[in-house]
């Protein structure tokens, strides 16, 4: 499996069995050493920082959303469920600047 940047995936994080939209953001790597995805959830919790980006409410999603850069988490390929749908390239532009700011690149 590959995955792409702006992908959106299902992921069971065995939180109270909850199971939320998660992005890739980690770059498309057939050859990589380890089948991860660098992927940052999907929240209705906006709390207006800079480490959150509006991503309005793409079709595949039920309600006005954004990613959460903070909680970026390896995920393997496995536990990838979807993917449900992709990001439109302009919120990833955003993503990536909030990316630089959070790890202070």
């Amino acid at each position: 499996m590959t995955t792409r940047p702006g992908e959106v995936y299902k992921v069971d994080l065995g939180i109270s069995g909850k199971v939320r939209s998660m992005v890739v953001l980690s770059r498309e790597d057939p050859d990589a050493p380890r089948a991860l995805a660098v992927c940052a959830p999907v929240t209705t919790a906006y709390r207006e920082s800079r480490y959150e980006v509006e991503i309005g409410k793409p079709p595949f999603l039920r309600q006005q959303s954004c990613v959460n850069v903070q909680g970026l988490q390896a995920v393997q390929h496995h536990e990838l469920i979807g993917p449900i749908g992709r990001l439109h390239p302009r919120a990833m532009e955003k993503i990536r600047a909030a990316l630089k700011y959070t790890l202070d690149l």
